[in-house]
């Protein structure tokens, strides 16, 4: 299974840019995002940032991640 994370742009050089996920910061291509700008919200998948998306939608997807781990997290405790 694949999971694409919504990720913000806050640093472009070139075709990379450094995107930001809670405070983890990771390198990535920019090659296939029109016009990328930093605060951009982006998916990301294997590398490439593969599609902008609107903030709220990033900020709703990353909730639910977190929920998610949270749920595992407590499940793993028992």
């Amino acid at each position: 299974m694949c999971l694409a994370i919504p990720s913000r742009i806050v640093e472009i050089d070139g075709d990379m840019g450094t995107v930001d996920v809670d405070g983890v910061k990771r390198e990535v291509s920019l090659l296939m995002i029109e016009e990328p700008q930093i605060g951009d919200y982006v998916i990301v998948h294997a590398g490439f940032a593969i599609k902008k998306i609107d903030e709220l939608v990033a900020y709703e997807t990353l909730q639910i991640l977190r929920e998610t781990l949270a749920l595992v997290e407590k499940e793993d405790e028992r």
